[in-house]
């Protein structure tokens, strides 16, 4: 799991059918314990820009969000409550 920031959404128009409905953000995996690179999520659990987040990737990102037949490679699991030292 990655540990990141959401930093900003994007929205697609056109895009997979099994993607109608989610939500996109973009996320920042935290410097200290990543590579400093942004992601794109499906955002299942309805977080903000601003808010430190977990962030599961590859399949169980799909599952993780019940949507085992979507092209998701990243999906927001989880919200962090205090990201106290993660920055």
């Amino acid at each position: 799991m990655i540990v990141g920031k959401v930093v900003g959404s994007i929205v697609s128009t056109r895009k997979n059918e099994k993607l109608i409905g989610s939500k996109f953000m973009i996320v920042e995996p935290i410097k200290s314990l990543e590579q400093g690179y942004r992601i794109v999520a499906v955002d299942n659990v309805g977080a903000g820009i601003g808010e430190f987040v977990l962030v599961a990737t590859g399949s169980a990102a799909r599952i993780g969000c019940g949507m085992e037949e979507a092209p998701i490679d990243a999906a927001i699991v989880g919200i962090i409550d205090d990201g106290t030292g993660l920055e």
